[in-house]
Parts: structure tokens; C-alpha cells; sequence
């Protein structure tokens, strides 16, 4: 038999997930059942199951997946034009559905697993940001302020299909480089 190669699995994998992050924001969290999810890819139970023990476990991973192309976009070069250019993904392929990132923050309501997980997102950006070195003296606050900017996008997106991204994206950078200056 032959054998299966990483990257064929990892591909699986991501296929498992791509799906249920579809049927998670077409019907929620609590609607998705097991079987929309194995409808959705096309594979049997069985092969989903071998990836995945729980609907939990794939939101779990979906956020984590988050959370680390957020981390490599704010790594490195410049932390403004890299922070303008996550809010450039909101809703777009490259970034996350924002009808799925309501539900994820509905979730952290009620779950402590959740919570915990989105709380890490929030903090990993936080300590990024801080060990910039070219953020005031009140970074974190300030630090905060943006994370709830790009989370309002997030929020008007999904809900307001006339929301102009560029023009919000735009006002954004125009009050950093304020920020920048000193002249907010």
C-alpha cells in the first residue's frame, strides 16, 4: 500500500476545516451538525473523524490558524502598513469570515475554552506590538484600541454589505499616522 505523504494529510486536514468553517458561518456553530460538515467536503465520517474528534476541536483549530497568519503578517518590516494590511483582508478570501469571527467571539461567552483562546490572540498582538519599541509610552492601551478597530471591522463587515473597506482602511491609516506624530 502506498504511503501517504505529509503534505497530502495536511491537505485533508485543511479541506476538513475549509469545510466546516463554510457550514460554521452559513449556520452557526449550534446548527452545524457532524454530517453538514462531512456533506460539505465530501469525504466519509470515518476520514473527518480520524482528523477531528469535535465540532469544538475544528473551531478551536480554525482560531489558532487565525491567530498565527496574524502573527506572521505583524512579525516583521513595518507594523502599521502590516496592521493596514490585515484590515485590507477583512473580508476577503485571505482573511477571516466575519460571520464566523461573531460566532467565535459569541462562543467566548459561554466557553472558557474559547475565551482563553481568543484571549491569547489578543495578547500574543499586544506583546508584538509592545516589543516594537516604536509605540508611546501607553502602547497597550493604544494597542488594544486597534485590535477593537480591526474587531469593529470585522463586525460591520458581516453585517453592513455597503461598508466601503478601502475608504475605513483609509481613515485608519490617516489616524495612525496621527498617532504617529503625536497629533491625535
Amino acid at each position: 500500500m502506498p504511503k501517504v505523504t505529509e503534505e497530502h494529510l495536511a491537505a485533508r486536514r485543511q479541506q476538513i476545516l475549509d469545510a466546516a468553517a463554510a457550514c460554521f458561518a452559513r449556520e452557526g456553530f449550534h446548527r452545524t451538525s457532524m454530517t453538514d460538515i462531512v456533506r460539505e467536503c465530501g469525504v466519509s465520517a470515518g476520514l473527518v473523524y480520524r482528523y477531528f474528534s469535535s465540532k469544538d476541536e475544528m473551531i478551536a483549530e480554525i482560531v489558532r490558524e487565525w491567530h498565527a497568519h496574524r502573527a506572521v503578517a505583524l512579525r516583521s518590516g513595518d507594523v502599521a502598513e502590516n496592521y493596514l494590511g490585515l484590515l485590507r483582508e477583512v473580508g476577503t478570501a485571505d482573511g477571516p469570515d466575519p460571520r464566523l469571527a461573531l460566532q467565535v467571539w459569541a462562543e467566548t461567552v459561554r466557553s472558557p475554552e474559547m475565551r482563553a483562546l481568543a484571549r491569547s490572540g489578543v495578547d500574543s498582538v499586544r506583546q508584538a506590538a509592545g516589543a516594537v519599541g516604536e509605540l508611546p509610552d501607553d502602547a497597550d492601551a493604544l494597542v488594544r484600541v486597534m485590535v477593537a478597530v480591526y474587531q469593529g471591522l470585522l463586525v460591520q463587515t458581516a453585517w453592513d454589505e455597503e461598508l466601503d473597506n478601502a475608504a475605513f482602511v483609509d481613515a485608519v491609516r490617516v489616524l495612525l499616522e496621527r498617532v504617529k506624530r503625536g497629533r491625535v
